[in-house]
């Protein structure tokens, strides 16, 4: 395992873990590290939900707090800073009080509208098969488990 990055252009963000020597950016050259952190970004489960409800207007912390389930209040603050900093979402706070905070996507957050958008409606579409399948799985491998030795080869 490679400690710290072979391209000093390639550092990880605060957070992200020890590289890897996939994770040096050799293979595709000196931008993939830096593209990887960006989709690492977007692609984050709770991102995805944020940009897709933000697709369909400026909406209030408690309004995108109340639409993502699951998610807690301090997830969606650090979600949305990360899309803030990366300049797809803007934070708008209105001189009122209290205080009233509005995010919406920029001009380059509403490009990702279609690739989530399908992303999305592919998982909600497939949930029925994905559920079949992770059972079949769990099922075969809860048998397998009692049968073979402590350290199977994988």
């Amino acid at each position: 395992m490679v400690t710290g990055p072979a391209d000093p252009g390639c550092v990880p963000s605060e957070g992200t873990g020890p590289l890897t020597a996939s994770d040096t950016g050799a293979a595709r050259g000196p931008t993939s590290c830096r593209a990887r952190e960006v989709l690492q970004r977007v692609g984050d489960k709770w991102s995805m939900y944020a940009i897709d409800l933000l697709g369909q207007g400026t909406m209030r912390f408690t309004e995108l707090h109340r639409a993502i389930d699951g998610i807690t209040a301090r997830m969606l603050t650090v979600t949305l800073r990360g899309l803030e900093r990366d300049g797809i979402v803007t934070r708008t706070i209105h001189p009122v009080i209290p205080p009233r905070v509005e995010y919406a996507l920029t001009p380059m957050g509403r490009t990702l509208l279609d690739t989530i958008g399908k992303l999305v409606t592919w998982a909600d579409s497939h949930l029925p098969e994905i559920e079949a399948a992770r059972a079949a799985y769990d099922a075969q491998h809860r048998l397998a488990q009692h049968r073979l030795p402590e350290h199977p080869a994988e």
